[in-house]
């Protein structure tokens, strides 16, 4: 048996690395070797490497198990695991897929989110085609996503072959991301937006708050993926202070909890004051 590396050697990060540290060293080191870009030799193989790693470490039950375990975890013949009930299993790396199909051909025991079978969500979210298949090139289509379609997940229909498809587009998408569906593929176009910009699971945005709301304090309501929420400002907040939301970021297409949102406050100045406006921050300058 052939020995793997330990997955945090893999990313390059130390054993109480956070989430977002996690995401950091994923991010960076999948666009160095994405067989799309680089094409060295190992590079493909380096690639898949990485997508294990990020796999078990990015999911904290999986981590916890790694972290107990180590391989022998997500490796059936160490005797963890199993081959569930009977139906079809697939492997790849550590990850194994059971599923069992009814009459109508639809997968029975375990909800893919939409997706016919575990194929699919490999390819969606490992940005490729499957290890599991080898054939003919299929045809691939592009769609294009507003960004909160692309957050919030939406329904889009597609002609193939003059026929009409549905495609449910999961959670959570990003650009670039391809879904293997039926016999063709979809790629997605992501529109970017005026108010949110993304970074990973994570959106900012820049948040305009008047000079005496800043000074005083108060409350203003921000934008939010799902509706406007109020927030509290503090006496004496300065220009460029960012306010974390937790929670209120783009959800894992996974299905591993969501990102966080994040507000940059920007402090507007009054261009023009009138005569009293001047004399009450002159008197003000002088108290202070």
């Amino acid at each position: 048996m052939v020995s793997k590396r330990d997955y945090y050697d893999i990313l390059g990060v130390s054993k109480n690395v956070s989430e977002a540290e996690i995401k950091k060293a994923y991010r960076g080191l999948a666009l160095k070797y994405h067989p799309d870009k680089n094409k060295e030799k190992g590079a493909a193989e380096k690639f898949k490497e990485i997508n294990e790693a990020y796999e078990v470490l990015s999911n904290p039950k999986k981590k916890q198990t790694y972290d107990q375990f180590g391989h022998d975890a997500f490796d059936q013949t160490a005797g963890f695991g199993g081959t569930g009930p009977a139906g079809r299993t697939y492997k790849s790396g550590p990850f194994t897929y059971t599923y069992t199909t009814n009459s109508g051909g639809q997968t029975g025991g375990v909800d893919f989110g939409g997706f016919s079978d575990p194929f699919e969500i490999f390819e969606a979210f490992f940005g490729g085609g499957s290890p599991f298949r080898r054939g003919p090139q299929l045809l691939r289509y592009s769609l294009s996503l507003d960004f909160l379609e692309a957050a919030k997940g939406t329904e889009k229909t597609i002609i193939h072959q003059g026929k009409e498809y549905k495609i449910k587009v999961p959670a959570g998408v990003d650009d670039g991301i391809r879904i293997k569906f039926k016999d063709f593929i979809v790629s997605f176009d992501v529109k970017p937006d005026p108010v949110f910009k993304r970074d990973g699971r994570d959106i900012f945005i820049n948040h305009e708050i008047p000079f005496v709301l800043a000074t005083l304090g108060g409350t203003t309501e921000i934008p939010t993926l799902d509706k406007e929420m109020k927030i509290k400002i503090r006496t004496g907040t300065q220009p460029g202070t960012m306010i974390r939301l937790r929670g209120k970021g783009i959800p894992s297409p996974q299905g591993f909890g969501k990102g966080d949102q994040y507000i940059r406050l920007v402090v507007t100045i009054p261009e023009k004051l009138t005569r009293e406006q001047k004399r009450l921050l002159q008197e003000f300058e002088e108290m202070s």
